[in-house]
């Protein structure tokens, strides 16, 4: 058994994953690096996996199955996982080699002692292509550093500080009795990886490392906002297995249920910004039935979210109102330095 193990989900990953695997491989024969081909057919990323296996038995793994989307290769990592912890480390970031061992040594330390750690928490970095300073997202005003805590030992989360999938990694076993499971096909099921699972953490330790470099600035990189916009299909539906996946009113902890609704209004808040930006009438229409859908299933959230800041300033009348919104969300962008 490993203490750690990563799915790399990699499709046509060529021009990248060598950076991403060779950041990994400091882990050594704790880790286990699993190299998952999504059906690449345009370049040698199916070849560059069979070699790392090749080149590093015991510690790299390749797996290729046919094409199903990122959820489906972090799917595939999962059942084939040995590791006592789970990370997905997407194949065009990396990781830092200083604070991955501090990493290794947290989840070493919970393995041996007597106290179980559902989650570890670090800090990402956003490695945004051209930028001069790189944002870091880090958790200082909403978790106590350095020691294991339940929910309600959490602080304050402020507007736009989510634990991200670059920033978790999950105890295995947990993220296997949850039932997780990601759906094929779609982009952005990086948050129902970090959602559904968050009823079942009882335990999280925040360790304030730059642990994951964040790359952004790709062309063709799924959080590039006019390829956001032409799937706001998938967005939508990504949201909405959010809300379907857990009842929030069963959700024991009253910090944690707080939390999950803020993430909730985030993701509505960003189908109904690609909405609005988009200009047209058709995707207007998609941005209604989201919320109206939302209101059938929820009407108690409904209300706390249509009438919350974000929400009132995404549903904001007329051309005016909508230019608001756009003003809004631009700034928000330059704060906290995505896209």
């Amino acid at each position: 058994m490993k203490l750690l193990s990563i799915t790399i989900p990699c499709y046509n990953s060529e021009a990248y994953m060598r950076k991403c695997i060779e950041s990994l491989l400091p882990g050594g024969d704790e880790v286990e690096i699993l190299i998952v081909d999504d059906g690449s057919t345009k370049d040698r990323t199916a070849e560059i996996a069979d070699e790392y296996e090749a080149r590093y038995p015991g510690i790299c793994r390749a797996i290729h199955q046919e094409n199903g989307g990122h959820g489906e290769a972090v799917n595939a990592g999962l059942a084939a996982a040995t590791g006592i912890y789970f990370k997905v480390v997407d194949s065009d970031d990396w990781v830092n080699d200083e604070a991955y061992q501090e990493v290794l040594e947290v989840l070493r330390r919970f393995v041996c002692g007597d106290e179980t750690l559902d989650m570890l928490v670090t800090n990402f970095v956003y490695e945004k292509q051209g930028a001069r300073h790189k944002r870091v997202m880090q958790y200082k005003t909403a978790l106590p550093k350095r020691e294991l805590i339940t929910w309600d030992d959490v602080k304050v989360f402020i507007l736009g500080q989510y634990i991200l999938m670059h920033s978790v990694i999950y105890r295995t076993q947990m993220l296997r009795d949850c039932g997780l499971k990601l759906p094929k096909h779609t982009f952005y099921v990086d948050n129902i990886f970090v959602y559904q699972p968050l009823p079942s953490v009882k335990t999280l330790y925040y360790l304030d490392v730059n642990f994951y470099r964040y790359f952004i600035g790709r062309e063709d990189q799924s959080v590039n906002e006019q390829i956001m916009i032409g799937r706001i299909d998938q967005q939508i539906f990504v949201t909405k297995q959010m809300l379907n996946c857990c009842d929030l009113a069963k959700v024991p902890s009253r910090k944690l249920r707080h939390y999950m609704v803020r993430y909730l209004e985030i993701m509505m808040t960003i189908a109904s910004i690609l909405a609005i930006k988009s200009g047209q009438k058709e995707n207007m229409e998609k941005k209604k039935e989201l919320w109206q859908y939302l209101r059938k299933k929820n009407l108690p959230l409904f209300l706390r979210l249509r009438w919350g800041f974000l929400g009132q300033g995404m549903n904001l009348p007329g051309k005016g109102g909508r230019s608001v919104s756009i003003a809004g969300y631009k700034i928000s962008q330059k704060f906290f330095g995505f896209n």
